[in-house]
């Protein structure tokens, strides 16, 4: 019968990852991140984040985004534009602006031909939301 000394489960660990400098090296780790997580701040729902004034950092104004070229719409088609975007359909705004569904439709044609000049193409109502939030044609709380 042969025996063998079994070694602690500690030592085996340490002997197989390369002695004990690198236990304590994981220790070591171990106690960073703890400590890390420990300085983590979770503010409760609803409650806004504060932070050490240690912790501030300075934030830089980001340069203006370049402005966007704006096509030279007449009072008519932004007119026809913003009663096209807040009602459901060009029947309607025809009824609404007293105009044929044709007017309507010349109008909106002459709107997209105006921003694709410009590199703006706009081919769907979706697009040509976004094209008139931008140039503040209309205002997002309208819709």
């Amino acid at each position: 019968m042969t025996v063998t000394a079994i070694a602690p489960a500690t030592t085996a660990r340490t002997a197989a990852v390369g002695g004990p400098r690198s236990a304590s090296a994981v220790d070591r780790r171990r106690r960073e991140a703890l400590a890390r997580l420990s300085a983590r701040v979770m503010p409760l729902p609803g409650q806004p984040v504060r932070t050490a004034p240690a912790q501030l950092t300075v934030v830089r104004d980001e340069p203006e985004a370049p402005k966007l070229p704006q096509p030279t719409l007449t009072e008519r088609e932004v007119e026809v534009l913003r009663t096209w975007l807040l009602l459901d359909s060009k029947p309607a705004v025809a009824e609404a602006l007293f105009i044929s569904l044709g007017t309507v439709n010349t109008h909106l044609t002459r709107i997209r031909a105006k921003y694709a000049e410009l590199g703006r193409a706009a081919s769907t109502k979706a697009s040509l939301v976004a094209r008139a939030i931008q140039d503040d044609i209309i205002d997002i709380d309208e819709l």
